[in-house]
């Protein structure tokens, strides 16, 4: 009898090496990782708790720009078993990009405008926060529009010649009036049509705190409230805000931090 005990033992200590944890992405600045882990787990990065799907057992993360050079990531299984792992983020080199001709109040804003900037900025911010169980950001992201990629994340911008924060999105060039999609399936949260910075901005939140935000548009067919299919025409490129020619500004977000589309994009079209 006793060793039938102690096999049993044995046996138990032995199957947490074999319990499936999948994290799929780069992990390195600016990526998007994807996690999956048994449903009913309870998953944290860097001491932050993750909503974790209850029917899939997925959870997602990202770094931003300037990430440290380690994560760590804890799972505490439904049996209560802990596995803690430190992830190590690979460093990028970023390049500078210099844009001239900008409107001088667009580089520096005169003081008659920094309430609005600091009005539109806390709205933005709190719609990044949001943290709803749609899993929309399962099917990937599509490019959202045809052109030539123009300003890349990450790079360094100096604007009439004066340093400014990092670009953190994908810009895209193309003609005024160029269609723009829908690079995921999600809820419409946000519209406006003449921000300081971004002009015409649409957000679409695809849940689990992923949202991306379409800027510089020139005209918006859609609304706050609507759900949208990936693939679908949500509005046209433009030029509105600070910009010097016709272009889309792309952006991924895990909650308030930015992640770099070219590493999260599917190349392959639907539009």
């Amino acid at each position: 009898m006793k060793k039938v005990i102690l096999i049993l033992f044995f046996f138990k200590l032995n199957i947490f090496p074999a319990i499936s944890l999948e994290l799929q992405g780069s992990l390195t600045q600016g990526a998007l990782i994807i996690g999956k882990a048994p449903i009913g787990s309870v998953v944290f990065i860097d001491g932050r708790e993750l909503r974790v799907d209850p029917e899939e057992g997925v959870f997602v993360f990202g770094f931003g720009r300037d990430h440290k050079k380690k994560s760590n990531l804890k799972i505490i299984y439904p049996d209560n078993h802990i596995e803690k792992r430190t992830l190590l983020i690979k460093k990028r080199e970023w390049k500078i990009e210099r844009i001239d001709g900008l409107p001088p109040k667009k580089v520096s804003p005169p003081k008659s405008m920094i309430v609005k900037i600091k009005r539109e900025s806390k709205i933005l911010n709190n719609i990044r926060s949001r943290d709803t169980k749609k899993v929309n950001f399962l099917n990937g992201f599509l490019i959202p529009a045809k052109g030539r990629f123009s300003g890349h994340y990450g790079s360094q911008r100096i604007l009439n010649g004066k340093v400014r924060k990092p670009h953190l999105g994908l810009d895209i060039a193309g003609s005024i009036g160029t269609p723009i999609y829908a690079s995921a399936s999600g809820q419409v949260v946000f519209t406006a049509s003449d921000l300081f910075y971004t002009g015409g901005t649409i957000v679409i939140d695809h849940g689990h705190g992923i949202t991306t935000i379409y800027s510089h548009m020139n005209s918006i067919k859609t609304k706050e409230g609507e759900y949208i299919e990936q693939g679908e025409i949500i509005g046209t490129m433009g030029a509105s805000g600070r910009a010097t020619g016709s272009h889309l500004d792309w952006r991924i977000n895990w909650f308030n931090t930015r992640l770099d589309p070219e590493l999260i994009m599917v190349r392959s079209q639907k539009n």
